[in-house]
């Protein structure tokens, strides 16, 4: 019998109070909005176990098509707890981390959105710029600058 073998990860998936706000913050990081829809029914709440719910839900895609981030505001029921202030160390799922070409002028328009950097930029050997920011929503997402190509 053969054992069964992981194909992908189809995507990471996080919740916010506003869709709009967070479509626009990853709008900017420069992923791209591939739709929205409404998750709702009988089906869906034997899925998350929340029973009734009634969920507004983006999928987000990055450029080169590979990696998708699900943003789900959920209307019914109301969400329950907060993680957006935990520190790095938490426990659980944490931060999302994006490659981009540019870290501090990506970091100046997201800065425009309400992003604030959480510690400093810095340069790991000649390898990658990293920061940590608090986004829309106050979410942890952390920026790396491959330096090795240029």
């Amino acid at each position: 019998m053969a054992q069964n073998q992981l194909i992908r990860m189809d995507n990471m998936g996080i919740v916010v109070a506003s869709l709009s706000n967070a479509i626009s913050f990853f709008t900017e990081i420069g992923l791209r909005l591939e739709g929205k829809a409404i998750v709702e029914g009988e089906w869906a709440g034997r899925v998350t176990g929340l029973g009734e719910q009634r969920v507004e839900i983006a999928m987000m895609v990055t450029p080169d098509g590979c990696s998708r981030l699900e943003i789900s505001q959920f209307l019914n029921p109301n969400t329950i707890s907060d993680h957006r202030t935990a520190p790095v160390n938490s426990l659980g799922y944490l931060r999302l981390m994006f490659t981009v070409s540019d870290i501090e002028e990506l970091l100046s328009r997201l800065q425009k959105h309400g992003a604030t950097l959480v510690g400093e930029v810095v340069q790991y050997e000649n390898a990658y710029k990293l920061c940590y920011i608090r986004g829309s929503e106050g979410l942890l997402i952390g920026l790396a600058q491959e330096l090795y190509n240029k």
